[in-house]
């Protein structure tokens, strides 16, 4: 069973996002985006249940600075992409999770899989959202 979760980082830790928003905003010349928000996105097969809360509070996300969000993300006003590896490509990321949680669980390895989705919020045309895939890809 393949078991997903999203992490955000709280408004306060979103350090990663207000600086990408910001430059975006100036790169781009893009004063319309008002808000960015950026997600990790985490599945992972071959965990129980027990094991995966554990992963997801202790791995996958830090309690004091993140937000978790079991099977779906909050409601969306905004446009999203997400950017992930494909298969075959090494993710560094997926890698030290599946290798940290089969640590702590003193199992087998799970498989997990890694992703980054934005959420962008304001006054975007479709020229200024595909700029910014095409930039978050790189």
């Amino acid at each position: 069973m393949v078991r997903r979760v999203f992490v955000e980082k709280r408004s306060g830790f979103a350090v990663e996002a207000q600086m990408l928003k910001a430059d975006l905003r100036q790169s781009l010349n893009l004063p319309g985006l008002n808000e960015l928000r950026i997600f990790k996105r985490y599945d992972v097969e071959g965990l129980d249940a027990k094991n995966f809360m554990a992963a997801s509070q202790s791995i996958l996300s830090e309690p004091n600075c993140d937000n978790v969000y079991f099977d779906q993300m909050p409601q969306v006003f905004g446009r999203v992409f997400a950017v992930e590896y494909l298969p075959g490509q090494y993710d560094q990321r997926a890698d030290s999770a599946a290798q940290c949680i089969q640590i702590i669980s003193q199992g087998e390895r799970p498989t997990v899989r890694a992703a980054k989705i934005y959420m962008l919020y304001g006054d975007l045309t479709e020229k200024d959202v595909t700029e910014i895939i095409l930039i978050s890809s790189e």
